[in-house]
């Protein structure tokens, strides 16, 4: 990768080991599925990063396996808060400073709660977006979580 992404250079200033795994941009297939695929790696080790807006806590973000979908009730339970909706495309680049697919929960333009998906840390490595479409960031899920200062809990839809 030619340029370091900001996500890249918080984690190089922390010393943090981590990998970049590049892969081809599809824009008609911006998917996680695709993006697993693309890098090789098993979807439930590939976290996606998706923002919200809680009726009391404003914006949070949560991190799941790119197979797996949000359910929405869990997820507010975990932030513990009523209701939560997605946050509209649009919103995105204004409230993080990424696309959508290019969404990284590290080093977003604030810094909003977080909460991982608890399989996470079941793996040796995840996978989640460096800031851009077409890398990812492969490191280990604990040092990760807290590095981001994110909590985990159970957030998806049973499969």
């Amino acid at each position: 990768m030619k340029t370091k992404t900001n996500a890249m250079r918080m984690l190089d200033k922390a010393g943090l080991n981590y990998a970049i795994q590049e892969y081809e941009v599809d824009e008609n297939d911006l998917s996680g599925l695709h993006v697993a695929a693309q890098i090789g790696q098993d979807p439930d080790a590939v976290f996606k990063t998706l923002v919200a807006r809680g009726e009391k806590r404003g914006i949070v973000v949560f991190c799941i396996p790119v197979a797996m979908e949000i359910d929405l009730k869990k997820a507010a339970r975990a932030i513990g808060d009523k209701k939560i909706e997605m946050v509209h495309v649009k919103e995105l680049l204004g409230l993080t400073g990424y696309i959508r697919g290019g969404c990284s929960p590290i080093g977003m333009k604030k810094k909003y709660p977080t909460w991982f998906h608890f399989t996470a840390v079941d793996r040796s490595k995840v996978a989640v977006s460096a800031g851009v479409r077409g890398a990812q960031i492969i490191m280990e899920p604990s040092a990760l979580i807290k590095f981001i200062g994110a909590e985990t809990a159970d957030l998806c839809k049973e499969e």
